[in-house]
């Protein structure tokens, strides 16, 4: 049952008698005076149904606990080592003098129930409550969107350890598995703990290995009984084919049917770093930078430094693309905003989707890259897709195609590049240049000629979007580029704390208080 704050404390209370201690407008201050205000016991109360059993610890003082944790990065034994030591903390918690707070593992137990619950976002969307309270984003219409990688939490596998790891789960969630594996998997004891014992300077012997355990991972998946799987079982099932197939290829004299393995040249752009945290991912945020974990996405207005919207996801796959995620980043702006992102907003289908929203866009356009190196990008042709025609730099029209299953269109130059005296600026295909015209071709031209040509645009773009950079920073500040807990769901929570103590502490320095019952600020915000 929910536990209610009393107003008994524990010894003398802080707050009343170190008030002068306590650093005045800190976010410590500002939770001891107003933390009963912010977050009532009332606002948790689905979360702790039943009226029986001892109570909880209030959850207006687990609350503020979590968000000076979310704010300094701490882990809940370190939080709970300050509640007991800093007068700060016990102030801000409304913890007495002598009140040694409470075991770590009650933070987990109030994270859960809030992940659990119906809005377990609840602590983001009540300062969101706030910042509207005070009218800080009035007349301000600008909504910057980034994207940045925040490495997992988990250490990232070779692809042994994650073989044996994937095995072992099969043998220990699947029914049946273990007498399968006692006949099929041959390559190590997968009761032994520890990794398979090999010359691991030897790279003919680490070959063989990665061979022997790909096949006693194949044959275990191909001789499993068949039955319907629970849950566990499934998991375990698809991570060992995940795993088994995706960092091996044919060996190098294999046709890929005589069942020899090695391990594949390259890594695939969304490789599964570890059978311990499955979601965490490999991921290209660029060309030249590479990191594994998950995806965190911002809405950000730029002059108050205000965090409107935030999301975490996995770091592959087309749904977990920051223009994916940009539409619900946007979904509860009441009125129409300018929308500010880099290239990787700057698709058709955003576009049109922001575009009906009513939101003007100054969305960096993708840049376009030429077949040939220093040849002509696809600017250069004149496409009228109106008459379904493209007319190429050296002046040959040909006529474009019906629309393939993605939108896009096709314009086949073929016999008329055989002797065009541009052809090796334009293709280095020896039958011919062929020009995809794509479904949304229009819209993303107009964009890159407002780029290149308005100067209002281009004013707009380099005034606004760089302070995202600023809220970036912030986010990933004092260890912060570290998620701390497994998969997406957990972290997407803490991100939203986090974000949530961010902008607390940026209410607070711009003059936050609470006057005749209403959240204001105190000091004029440019």
């Amino acid at each position: 049952m929910q536990g209610e704050w009393g107003g008994e404390s524990v010894g003398e209370d802080v707050w009343e008698t170190c008030r002068e201690l306590i650093p005045a407008g800190s976010v410590f201050a500002f939770l001891a005076e107003h933390r009963e205000v912010l977050f009532p016991g009332s606002m948790f109360a689905d979360m702790y149904p039943s009226t029986n059993g001892r109570p909880s610890m209030p959850p207006q003082v687990l609350a503020a606990t979590v968000v000076l944790q979310s704010l300094h990065g701490l882990s809940d034994f370190e939080t709970v080592q300050e509640l007991r030591c800093d007068l700060r903390w016990k102030a801000a918690c409304g913890l007495g003098l002598h009140d040694t707070a409470f075991d770590p593992s009650l933070l987990t137990y109030f994270r859960r129930r809030l992940q659990r619950s119906g809005d377990p976002n609840r602590l983001f969307d009540k300062v969101k409550e706030v910042v509207a309270a005070t009218g800080v984003l009035k007349g301000r219409q600008r909504r910057a969107l980034d994207s940045t990688v925040l490495d997992d939490a988990v250490a990232t596998q070779d692809t042994v350890t994650q073989l044996v790891a994937a095995i072992r789960r099969v043998i220990r969630e699947v029914p049946g598995a273990e007498q399968t594996a006692a006949t099929w998997c041959t390559a190590h004891d997968y009761t032994d703990p520890g990794k398979p014992k090999i010359a691991w300077n030897d790279e003919q012997a680490r070959a063989d290995l990665v061979d022997a355990l790909v096949t006693d991972a194949l044959n275990l998946l191909g001789r499993l009984p068949e039955r319907q799987l629970g849950e566990a079982a499934a998991n375990a099932v698809g991570l060992l084919a995940l795993v088994a197939g995706q960092d091996v290829e044919p060996a190098e004299d294999s046709d890929g049917r005589d069942g020899r393995w090695r391990i594949a040249r390259g890594t695939v752009p969304d490789r599964t770093v570890s059978t311990v945290d499955p979601e965490a991912r490999h991921i290209h945020k660029n060309r030249t930078r590479h990191q594994d974990g998950f995806r965190a996405h911002v809405a950000f207005e730029p002059v108050t430094g205000v965090f409107t919207e935030v999301a975490l996801t996995a770091g592959s796959g087309a749904e977990n693309h920051e223009a994916a995620i940009a539409r619900g980043l946007l979904a509860d702006e009441e009125s129409p905003v300018t929308v500010l992102g880099d290239a990787a907003y700057g698709t058709g289908d955003l576009r049109e989707h922001l575009q009906a929203q009513g939101h003007d866009l100054v969305l960096k356009p993708p840049p376009l890259k030429p077949a040939v190196p220093g040849g002509f990008t696809a600017d250069e042709f004149t496409v009228d897709t109106d008459r379904g025609e493209v007319t190429c730099p050296a002046g040959h029209t040909a006529a474009l195609g019906r629309p393939l299953a993605n939108g896009s269109r096709q314009a086949q130059f073929k016999k008329l590049c055989a002797d065009c005296p541009l052809k090796d600026r334009c293709t280095r295909s020896k039958t011919g240049r062929v020009f995809s015209v794509h479904a949304k071709y229009d819209l993303l031209k107009a964009a890159r000629d407002q780029a290149a040509t308005d100067p209002d645009w281009q004013a707009e773009y380099r005034r606004w979007r760089p302070p995202v950079e600023r809220a970036i920073a912030w986010l990933v500040a004092k260890g912060n580029r570290r998620v701390p807990y497994r998969g997406v769901i957990k972290n997407d929570a803490w991100l939203h704390n986090r974000a949530a103590a961010l902008n607390l502490r940026r209410l607070i320095n711009l003059g936050l208080t609470r006057t005749n019952g209403t959240w204001t600020l105190a000091t004029a915000h440019a």
